[in-house]
């Protein structure tokens, strides 16, 4: 997959690649990716990339003309961009599914009041919210995203660790534990400990339902249950009321 990143700010994205699994990915031909600082392509004096918003109102409103002529520079219109914004689509596990299946993406890092729409009607196809809330540097809901979807590429994670996470069944996932067995008055559950295999799995199931009854109870009408964990969301639920 490449990966196109139009922003003000490289520093703040450029460590993001350099770093952990994604450095690895990178060195593997996995991932490879680009930096395009679109003040750059300014061509006034100041290098001015934003301005005052028609109609009035506070900040400031990114301008057209660099972001534009960056996005031509990599052949935007062939790719599928995306705009890191409050007022997007909510980002979901199953949304960075899709994008991963991309060979490439291209993201515009927002700041102030964001981007002239202009920009957005002529080149953006996807604009993701990451949640219902606001940062000032887009750079931040573009890593969130990249994180999300470049860990879905085959060969970056083994696919055994993909398959018991949190919302690859629409659940969330069950505590985990490891060494020592016993570490400030707490232990890990005896189950853990029993090699039996099935009771193992039973207590997972049991655990990923209960963890998501508590911290997201609307999940649950999303996933697909099938008849077994129906049955053990039923127990869980007169047990909590009991």
């Amino acid at each position: 997959m490449h990966i196109d990143i139009l922003t003000l700010f490289p520093p703040m994205v450029e460590s993001f690649f350099t770093s952990s699994i994604m450095s690895r990915a990178v060195e593997k031909g996995l991932v490879d990716y680009s930096i395009i600082n679109f003040r750059d392509f300014a061509t006034d004096p100041h290098h001015k990339c934003d301005d005052l918003p028609y109609g009035g109102g506070a900040g400031m409103v990114l301008k057209c003309d660099p972001l534009c002529k960056a996005l031509e520079s990599i052949g935007a219109r062939d790719k599928r961009v995306i705009y890191p914004s409050p007022s997007g689509r909510l980002f979901t596990q199953s949304y960075a599914q899709e994008l991963s299946g991309e060979e490439s993406l291209v993201f515009i890092c927002g700041h102030y009041e964001g981007l002239d729409q202009r920009v957005i009607d002529t080149y953006v196809d996807d604009e993701i919210s990451i949640g219902d809330y606001v940062l000032s540097s887009g750079e931040s809901a573009t890593t969130v995203i990249i994180d999300a979807v470049y860990r879905l590429l085959d060969g970056v994670i083994a696919s055994e660790s993909l398959e018991d996470e949190s919302f690859s069944d629409q659940l969330l996932e069950y505590p985990q534990y490891t060494r020592p067995e016993r570490y400030c008055t707490k232990s890990v559950p005896d189950v853990l400990l029993s090699g039996h295999h099935e009771r193992i799995a039973t207590w997972r199931v049991f655990r990923k339902l209960e963890k998501t009854m508590l911290s997201r109870p609307e999940v649950l009408s999303r996933a697909s249950l099938d008849l077994e964990v129906r049955r053990r969301l039923i127990d869980l639920i007169n047990e909590m009321k009991g």
